[in-house]
């Protein structure tokens, strides 16, 4: 166990890999720590909560944060992206014109999920779009590490992007197609039908000794999200 991440609140999953479960919305944020580069995964709901991440990581790290991969385009997981000055941004494909055309929306849909309208306004007026966008696979060199992005949508929304790591033990960062801490939350920019798949194509890249971070909720594994697929396909009627 790492000390200092614990005490920092953060949890420790390998030797490069760890998360952080934020408050309010139990959002999952990612932190992959290369030898030149880092990575987060979804940087928080607003600008105080990015800020409070990026200075967070900087303390674990000892350096800047250069790299953010967007996991979906929903606010908790986007609204924070304007605190990390200078960072590389990735998403699926499409996601960028999600963004720039919806960010009154992405506003609203935060403010009725409880943000604060003077923060949520701030955010999505400063909201950072992706530049480098994933429409198959994508490899970052960090430095002693290669990170996946994988684009395994649509699912959860029509941009789904997955993070995995490898290590002693691969960690895959699955946004909210898979969530822990309750039922996923399927909104009018999902696509049901196609969940499954979505599903398959993570345990195929994480295998069975995986650990599997939700968007919200404590890690799982493998079983959890064969589990989660099975009751989706049965849900929506697919196979």
């Amino acid at each position: 166990m790492d000390v200092r991440w614990e005490e920092a609140g953060w949890e420790r999953l390998t030797g490069r890999a760890g998360r952080r479960r934020l408050p309010v919305w139990d959002c999952s944020v990612g932190l992959v720590v290369g030898d030149d580069s880092v990575l987060l995964v979804d940087p928080g709901s607003c600008l105080r909560e990015g800020a409070q991440v990026r200075a967070e990581a900087e303390r674990l790290t000892g350096r800047r944060v250069t790299h953010i991969a967007f996991t979906h385009g929903h606010f908790d997981h986007v609204l924070g992206g304007a605190a990390f000055s200078g960072a590389e941004v990735y998403g699926a494909v499409g996601l960028d014109a999600l963004l720039t055309t919806g960010r009154e929306e992405l506003r609203d849909d935060a403010v009725r999920h409880g943000l604060a309208d003077a923060e949520a306004s701030e955010a999505a007026d400063l909201l950072v779009v992706p530049k480098h966008l994933v429409s198959g696979e994508w490899t970052l060199e960090l430095g002693g590490v290669q990170v996946l992005l994988a684009n395994v949508g649509p699912g959860h929304t029509r941009h789904d992007l997955a993070v995995f790591v490898p290590g002693e033990r691969e960690t895959v960062f699955c946004g909210d197609l898979v969530e822990e801490s309750g039922e996923p939350s399927v909104g009018p920019d999902a696509t049901p039908g196609q969940w499954p798949a979505a599903l398959d194509r993570l345990l195929s890249l994480g295998g069975e000794e995986a650990l599997y971070v939700p968007g919200h909720g404590a890690v799982v594994d493998a079983a959890f999200v064969r589990a989660q697929r099975a009751t989706l396909a049965g849900r929506f009627g697919v196979s």
